[in-house]
């Protein structure tokens, strides 16, 4: 007994030590990103000398690692399995497995999917023809001049020019045409987000929370934004949370999963199709893979190895035939070396004098002068489109050799440069304005560059309903991030970023691996837009559209 008692306590004694240790770990994560962010947002620069600043961050990270295991210690005392949090409406604490159960094109599917839809095609009425923004031009011109690049996904370059070109031919009309492909979009991510609530609801979802989450998909800007939006983002992000909702079904239960065709076949469409979209989905899923297979590693099938690698040979197979059919250039390096070139762009702009001239005919030699004198923090656009690509080819060796020369030199100008292009990913209150004073086709952005909103040529925006294109112009590029900035906060990667993070710390806490392991592809894909050129809600617009995926699945009994 006596034994039995000690080991009691020994298991106590561990899981309290785990709670203290992913708390804390969520503080610091907390603590850093609201002074640092603070810091880069007003000074354009982290200031580690600010002694003030570094205190308040120390007693930040203390104060939010105590209130969080408060609040967890709190939550599983009180739980009822009624509620998430203390916030959100959950359904009962076993949920019902689902994996054999019809959910594609159910009667409850196909009800939810209308009215998203319907919502959709009110507001694609008010946008009409709809967002055609964020390389939409250039994409188009692919296809009308058949020369293509691997700059833009080819598949969705195909899919975006051709219905375009095509319906333009029908009807003579470039707005018939974009409407038509935004349109059909629009079906397919309604379709994706239907899918989701109808999922949630097999599981046990109450009626009030999926009339929540309902409005939700229908009704909030962001989402709805990228629904209507021809940029790739929408139907990356609508793949990758196809993916992790199959997921969450194979994890619950993988003898059914795998027993059903139809539902792994969903799987690898979802896996090849959103690299397809984005090239980053597609370093995200190499990483996830090893995670994958070890959680599985004692109850790893020929199937289930099948399902996880055949998505890597599918996504190769289409992006070798596409580029090797369409003869394209050689891709863009500056894409991949983002980070690298901001950072020496920065050195060059404010300790040039500290550069030899040896260094700095290197550097311009990569990267023109012409470039490298439209250096801004926050966006790296300007310098990046000027690198010399084949030079890189042909000498990458002294690149690299001056990069960490300059690196040795100015660490913390190479910290500044990377973070002041990535902080609003993880900074609430950040101002999403990256391209303020950039004359684009119809307007220049000046309050904010939340969102593209406008239509490139060759179409052009003929509202039919005026006060909900005014509303979406106003949070879209107007000073509504100023005006409301306690609800522009629900606009804001930084906060949901935040919210992932503490959800699923909690879930660390707890072994609650089956409910993590879905959403890493999704961590993963925000790690990798960290490193890219600026802070966009385009990147991450996943984050919202999971959002209810994460707060319904994760278990709600100690």
């Amino acid at each position: 007994m006596y034994l039995d008692k000690r080991m009691g306590n020994d298991n106590k004694n561990k899981i309290n030590y785990r709670a203290w240790l992913m708390s804390g770990l969520f503080g610091i994560l907390t603590g850093f990103f609201l002074v640092i962010g603070y810091q880069l947002e007003t000074l354009d620069k982290v200031d580690l000398s600010d002694r003030n600043a570094m205190l308040t961050m120390v007693c930040l990270m203390l104060v939010i690692s105590i209130d969080t295991r408060y609040v967890w210690r709190n939550y599983e005392q009180a739980h009822s399995g009624q509620k998430l949090f203390g916030l959100f409406p959950l359904k009962s604490a076993s949920p019902l497995d689902t994996s054999d159960k019809k959910i594609f094109l159910s009667r409850e599917h196909l009800c939810t999917w209308g009215i998203l839809a319907a919502l959709g095609l009110v507001v694609l009425l008010a946008e009409f023809p709809g967002f055609f923004v964020y390389d939409a031009q250039e994409e188009l011109n692919e296809v009308l001049t058949r020369t293509f690049t691997t700059h833009h996904p080819l598949l969705h370059v195909l899919l975006l020019g051709g219905t375009i070109a095509l319906f333009h031919k029908i009807t003579g009309s470039w707005n018939l045409g974009i409407f038509a492909y935004i349109f059909l979009q629009m079906l397919v991510i309604t379709c994706i987000l239907a899918y989701v609530i109808t999922f949630m609801q097999k599981r046990g979802m109450g009626k009030k929370s999926r009339i929540l989450w309902t409005v939700y998909y229908g009704v909030f800007p962001t989402i709805v934004m990228y629904t209507l939006c021809s940029s790739k983002d929408g139907l990356f992000s609508a793949m990758l949370l196809l993916m992790t909702a199959l997921l969450v079904q194979l994890l619950e239960n993988p003898e059914a999963f795998l027993n059903n065709k139809s539902k792994y076949a969903a799987f690898i469409a979802a896996a090849v199709l959103m690299p397809c979209f984005r090239h980053n989905g597609f370093y995200a899923y190499l990483v996830f893979i090893p995670f994958f297979l070890f959680y599985f590693r004692k109850k790893l099938s020929k199937v289930l190895v099948a399902i996880t690698v055949t998505p890597v040979i599918l996504y190769l197979l289409i992006s070798t035939v596409l580029s090797a059919a369409l003869t394209t250039a050689t891709s863009h390096h500056q894409e991949m070396l983002t980070v690298p070139i901001i950072q020496m762009a920065r050195v060059y702009t404010y300790d040039k004098d500290s550069m030899t001239k040896e260094d700095i005919t290197t550097l311009e030699s990569y990267v023109p002068e012409e470039n490298l004198v439209k250096y801004t923090p926050r966006v790296s656009d300007l310098v990046k489109v000027g690198f010399n690509n084949e030079l890189y080819e042909q000498n990458k060796a002294d690149f690299w050799k001056l990069y960490f020369k300059l690196f040795k030199a100015h660490p913390m100008t190479y910290v500044n440069a990377w973070l002041l292009t990535s902080y609003g990913y993880w900074y609430p209150p950040a101002n999403i304005n990256v391209y303020k004073g950039t004359t684009v086709y119809t307007f220049t952005y000046d309050e904010s560059s939340y969102f593209g909103y406008e239509v490139e040529l060759p179409g052009e925006r003929h509202s039919l309903i005026p006060v909900i294109d005014k509303f979406y112009r106003y949070i879209s590029i107007g000073s509504f991030h100023t005006d409301h900035k306690v609800p522009a906060l629900l606009f804001s990667p930084g906060l949901l970023i935040i919210i992932y993070l503490y959800v699923l710390a909690y879930r660390l806490y707890k072994r609650d691996y089956k409910n993590i392991l879905p959403f890493l592809p999704i961590l993963l894909v925000w790690l990798t837009v960290i490193l890219g050129p600026t802070y966009l809600v385009r990147y991450v617009v996943i984050l919202w559209f999971a959002l209810p995926l994460l707060l319904d699945t994760g278990s709600t009994q100690i």
